[in-house]
C-alpha cells in the first residue's frame, strides 16, 4: 500500500502527537489526532531542552520559530548553593552546525507552534475525545470506536496519549504503570536576569536547584524536592512552601526567593515514569512518546524524543513504502536503545540526587548520556 493511501489516527495532541501529525502529512498520509481536552491546551512552565533536541526541532522544520520565542544558548554553570561559580560545562554537539547547544522555551510557545503547523498540515482534528476500543480482529486496519460513540477505521493507530496512555492500556495488558520516583518538582516562572545566560545548576546543598532561560525576558526555575510522597498543595500556600525550600540558598536562588508571592506563577509536579521494553506495537498499533517511554527531566530530553519518535516514524514508513507490518518492527528497533538510555540515566541521576552523591557523579552521567545522544538518531 502506498504511503499515500494510508489513514493514520494518532490519539494524543501533545508533543509527540503534533509531531508526528506533522510528518505523516508530510509525507502523504490521511491523518486524524485526537484529543481528550476540548480545549487542546497545554499547562505548566518552561522546559529545557538539549541539542539533540534543537536538531529534531530543526528536522521537523520549527527550530527558527523555536527561536524567535524561545532561547539558545550553550553550556551549563555549575553553581554551589551559595551561588558561587563553580565550573562551567560545554554541550558536546560540536559537530552539528548552525544548532545551539541547548535552549528553553515555555510549553504554551512551543504547543502554540505545534499545533499551528498541525492545522496548517490539513490534519484533521476532533477534540474532546479519545479511543474506547480498538479492534484488529476483522483483516487489516483498525476498527476504532471513540469515546462520543462514533467509530472509524484506520490503517494505523498511534497512540501519543502521554503518561497515562489509553492506548497503551487497550493495547498492552501487562504494561508498567507510571511510578513515583520520590521526588517533586517545582517550577518557578520568573523576569530573567542578564547575567543568566544558559543553565545554572545549584549542586552539593540539600536538593537541586537551577535556572534555564525560555526567552530574551524570562527564565524558569527547579527545584527537585525530596518527599516520600506527592500531596496536594492548595495554590495559596505554594510561595511559602518554595520560598522555605528555598532557604540557605544564594545567587539568583535567594533573588528568586526573596521575590516570592501569592501572584508568583508556580507549578508543582510529582515525577512519575516507567520502563517498558519491546514490543511497542500489537497488530497496526504503536505507542510513542510519553506513552511508551516517560522520563524524569533530569536529561531535559522528553520532548527530544518524542519528536524523535515521529521524525523515525515517517521515516521508516517512507523506507519500507507503506509496508505496515515490515516498517512498526523497525521503527522500534531504531527507538529502543536511544530511549532507553533517557529514561535510565534519568532514572539513575535522580537517585544520585536523592541519595546525596556527590555533584560530579551526576554531572558526569548528565554529559555521558548528551554525548551519546548526540550521535545521528
Amino acid at each position: 500500500m502506498s504511503v499515500t493511501d494510508l489513514r493514520i489516527l494518532i490519539v494524543g495532541g501533545g508533543i509527540a502527537g503534533m509531531s508526528s501529525a506533522i510528518r505523516l502529512r508530510a509525507i502523504g498520509a490521511s491523518v486524524d489526532l485526537i484529543d481528550l481536552d476540548p480545549l487542546w491546551r497545554v499547562y505548566g512552565a518552561g522546559i529545557t531542552v538539549t541539542s539533540p533536541t534543537l536538531r529534531a526541532f530543526d528536522q521537523l522544520g520549527i527550530l527558527r520559530d523555536f527561536l524567535e520565542v524561545g532561547y539558545a544558548g550553550d553550556g551549563i554553570r555549575i553553581c554551589a548553593p551559595d551561588g558561587s561559580w563553580v565550573e562551567d560545562l560545554t554541550d558536546p554537539f560540536d559537530a552539528q552546525i548552525g544548532i545551539p547547544g541547548s535552549g528553553g522555551i515555555m510549553r504554551p510557545e512551543l504547543h502554540r507552534i505545534l499545533s499551528e503547523r498541525v492545522r496548517a498540515s490539513g490534519t484533521t482534528i476532533r477534540l474532546g475525545l479519545t479511543v474506547e476500543s480498538l479492534d484488529q480482529a476483522a483483516g487489516d486496519g483498525v476498527a476504532v470506536r471513540f469515546s462520543d460513540g462514533t467509530t472509524g477505521r484506520y490503517d494505523i493507530v498511534v497512540g501519543a496519549d502521554g503518561l497515562y496512555s489509553t492506548v497503551r492500556m487497550l493495547t498492552f495488558a501487562d504494561a508498567p504503570r507510571p511510578a513515583y520516583t520520590g521526588q517533586m518538582v517545582w517550577r518557578l516562572f520568573a523576569p530573567r536576569p542578564a547575567e543568566v545566560d544558559r543553565r545554572h545548576y545549584y549542586l552539593g546543598g540539600p536538593m537541586k536547584v537551577g535556572v534555564c532561560p525560555v526567552s530574551d525576558t524570562h527564565l524558569y526555575m527547579f527545584l527537585l524536592e525530596k518527599t516520600p510522597q506527592h500531596p496536594i498543595i492548595p495554590d495559596a500556600e505554594l510561595h511559602g512552601r518554595l520560598a522555605a525550600l528555598m532557604t540557605g540558598y544564594g545567587g539568583v536562588i535567594g533573588e528568586l526567593r526573596d521575590g516570592l508571592n501569592r501572584d508568583s506563577q508556580i507549578v508543582v509536579r510529582p515525577l512519575e515514569a516507567f520502563e517498558m521494553p519491546p514490543p511497542w506495537h500489537s497488530g497496526r498499533v504503536v505507542i510513542i512518546g510519553d506513552a511508551v517511554h516517560p522520563t524524569t527531566p533530569q536529561l531535559a530530553s522528553g520532548a527530544g524524543m518524542a519528536v524523535e519518535d515521529a521524525l523515525v516514524l515517517s521515516e521508516e514508513l517512507t523506507n519500507t513504502n507503506g509496508d505496515i507490518d515490515a516498517m512498526l518492527p523497525r521503527f522500534v528497533a531504531r527507538r529502543w536503545a536511544r530511549c532507553r538510555i533517557v529514561v535510565e540515566n534519568s532514572l539513575e541521576i535522580g537517585r544520585r540526587e536523592q541519595a546525596g552523591r556527590p555533584p560530579s557523579e551526576q554531572t558526569d552521567l548528565v554529559t555521558q548520556s548528551l554525548e551519546k545522544l548526540a550521535e545521528p538518531i
